[in-house]
C-alpha cells in the first residue's frame, strides 16, 4: 500500500524528579545532603530512511512516546536518562507542526535526522541548594515535561522528471521501455493509482568492463489528471506533490486515431490543473511529447501540436512507445536538458516545501478513494535498464 500522508503524536520524555538524601556513613559526621540530580528525558528524532517507500508504518500506529528519566538517588546518584526514540521516515519526507501548520524538517538526503521532540531536563537534588547558612535543605527540582507535538507528515517522492498528461496519454508505457519499472498498463483510465519510479540510463553505458556508466536520472509517473482535478475529480491533485521536488516536466499528450480529444485543449488543461495546485510549477521547463505515433494515420492534429509549440517556443517529440520510434532521441533531450538545469539546494527545498503546503489539495473522488488508499507499495526507482 502507498501511503504519502500520516498524522502522528510525539511526546518525548520527561525528566526525573531531583532527590532529597542525607549522607550517614560511619566516622562521617556532618555527611550533608547527598540527592541526585533526575535523569533526562529521551528526545525523539525523524531519520531519513532510503530503504523506506511509503508512510505505512504510521498509518495505524500514530502515537510515539520516548522514555522517561529515572527519578535521582541517593549518594549523589544521577538517575538513568531515557533512549532517544528515532522514527524512519522515506527520503523526501516534510514534517509540519499540524497545530501552527510550520515547516519543522525536510528530509532530503539519506541518513539525515532531525530533532523533532526534546526531552524533557531532569529535576535537581537537594545538592545544589546546599549553602552556607542553609546547610540540610530538603528542596528538590522536580523533572520538566518533555516536548509534545502533533505532526502531519507528507512525502514528495524525489525524481528528476515527472510525467504528466491526461489518462491513457502513454505515461506508464513510456516509463516501462525506458527504465525497468513495471507498471500497470490496460486500455482504460486511472490504471496507474499511485506514482511509479524509474532509473533510465541515457547514454546506455553499463559501468562494467571500464565502461562508464553515463547519465542517469530518475522518472516519476504519475496517475492521471482531468478537467476539475484540483476540485476532486477522478484522482484528484493530492499526487502532484511528488513532482514538486522535479526539474522538469515531461507533458505526454495522445493524438492517435483513438482519441479524438483536442491536443492542444487537453495540454491547456493540464496546465491549468498543475497551476491551480502549485505556482511553481508552472515555472518548471517543460517538454512536450505526442505519444501513440504508431497508431496515427491523420496527422492533422499531431501537425497542430508540432506548430502550437513553435509558437510557445516548447520542445516538442513525437514517439511510439510501442515500436520505441523517437524514444532515444527523448531520452537523451530529456538528459540534455537536466545538464542544463542545476540541481535544487537543501535550503531550496525547504523553502518550496513551506511555501507549498498551505495549498489546498483536493482529494479523490468517491470512485477512486478507496482504491487510491489500497494501491502498490513499491514506489523505489527500479533498477536501471539500457536503451
Amino acid at each position: 500500500m502507498f501511503v504519502d500522508e500520516a498524522k502522528i503524536l510525539v511526546k518525548a520524555g520527561g525528566g526525573g524528579d531531583g532527590c532529597v538524601a542525607f549522607r550517614r556513613e560511619k566516622f562521617v559526621p556532618r555527611g550533608g545532603p547527598s540527592g541526585g540530580d533526575g535523569g533526562n528525558g529521551g528526545s525523539i528524532y525523524l531519520e531519513a530512511n532510503p530503504n523506506d517507500n511509503t508512510l505505512l508504518r504510521y498509518r495505524y500506529n500514530r502515537e510515539f512516546k520516548a522514555d522517561r528519566g529515572r527519578h535521582g538517588e541517593g549518594s549523589n546518584c544521577t538517575g538513568h536518562s531515557g533512549a532517544d526514540m528515532i522514527l524512519q521516515v522515506p527520503v523526501g519526507t516534510l514534517a509540519f507542526d499540524e497545530q501552527t501548520g510550520e515547516t519543522i524538517a525536510d528530509l532530503a538526503t539519506p541518513g539525515q535526522r532531525v530533532l523533532i521532540a526534546h526531552g524533557g531536563r531532569g529535576g535537581r537534588g537537594n545538592q545544589h541548594f546546599a549553602k552556607p547558612w542553609h546547610q540540610a535543605p530538603r528542596e528538590h527540582e522536580e523533572g520538566h515535561a518533555g516536548e509534545e507535538r502533533h505532526l502531519r507528515l507528507e512525502l514528495k517522492l524525489l525524481a528528476d522528471v515527472g510525467l504528466v498528461g491526461f489518462p491513457n496519454a502513454g505515461k506508464s508505457t513510456l516509463i516501462s521501455v525506458i527504465s525497468a519499472a513495471r507498471p500497470k498498463i490496460a486500455n482504460y483510465p486511472f490504471t496507474t493509482l499511485e506514482p511509479n519510479l524509474g532509473v533510465v540510463n541515457a547514454d546506455g553505458g553499463t559501468g562494467k568492463e571500464g565502461r562508464e556508466l553515463g547519465r542517469t536520472f530518475v522518472v516519476a509517473d504519475l496517475p492521471g489528471l482531468i478537467e476539475g482535478a484540483h476540485e476532486g475529480a477522478g484522482l484528484g491533485i493530492r499526487f502532484l506533490r511528488h513532482v514538486e521536488r522535479t526539474r522538469l516536466l515531461v507533458h505526454l499528450i495522445d493524438t492517435s486515431d483513438m482519441s479524438d480529444a483536442d491536443p492542444i485543449h487537453s495540454f491547456e488543461i493540464i496546465s491549468g490543473e498543475l497551476r491551480a495546485f502549485s505556482e511553481t510549477l508552472t515555472e518548471k521547463p517543460v517538454i512536450v511529447v505526442a505519444t501513440k505515433l504508431d497508431a496515427t494515420t491523420d496527422r492533422t492534429r499531431l501537425d497542430a501540436v508540432r506548430e502550437f509549440c513553435g509558437e510557445q517556443k516548447l520542445e516538442f517529440h513525437a514517439i511510439s512507445a510501442a515500436t520505441g520510434e523517437g524514444v532515444r532521441e527523448l531520452v537523451r533531450s530529456i538528459a540534455d536538458a537536466l545538464d542544463k538545469i542545476p540541481k535544487p539546494a537543501p535550503d531550496t527545498l525547504l523553502e518550496l516545501a513551506h511555501g507549498s503546503h498551505e495549498h489546498a489539495v483536493a482529494g479523490p473522488s468517491d470512485k477512486g478513494g478507496a482504491e487510491a488508499d489500497s494501491i502498490a507499495e513499491d514506489t523505489s526507482p527500479a533498477p536501471i535498464k539500457d536503451l
